[in-house]
């Protein structure tokens, strides 16, 4: 048997394994082995083959694996709820000041006040940005 076929071989064994561990470091094993037979198809030298292997190794532990996991790991961003009202768009619909006012936000009528009791009132109208959902009442800003 051939060193080309060992390092295919344990290669192929490490992406399999993988599959139980789903941590992402066999796999970059396995993919370094795969680097170390092809070393051995071009140069027939197994220190060349071992030394492929060992930088293939380092550099994908290192540099794709953390890549790798912040890719999967981290999630869908979708914002749902009130999360998702945050930044939207919404016409005041009665007069907004710092305590009562409506807005029309997602095709719902909300009650709204203004962010700050210093600004003027918000007229009927005037598209404003949703800051806060503060229980069931929109805090809104006239400024983009």
């Amino acid at each position: 048997m051939t060193w080309a076929l060992v390092w295919l071989i344990v290669g192929i064994a490490l992406m399999i394994a993988e599959v139980v561990s789903g941590d992402f470091v066999l796999i970059m094993l396995g993919v370094a082995a795969l680097f170390g037979a092809g070393a051995e198809v071009l140069t027939g030298n197994l220190v060349i083959d071992v030394a492929v292997f060992a930088v293939a190794s380092v550099g994908m532990l290192l540099l794709v694996r953390p890549a790798l996991k912040r890719r999967f790991l981290s999630g869908p961003t979708h914002h749902t709820g009130i999360d998702a009202l945050i930044g939207a768009r919404a016409v005041v619909v009665s007069t907004v000041d710092s305590e009562t006012g409506q807005v029309k936000l997602a095709g719902d009528v909300w009650s709204a006040r203004s962010m700050s009791a210093h600004l003027p009132p918000i007229a009927p109208g005037t598209s404003v940005t949703v800051v806060e959902i503060s229980g069931a009442t929109a805090v809104v800003s006239d400024e983009p």
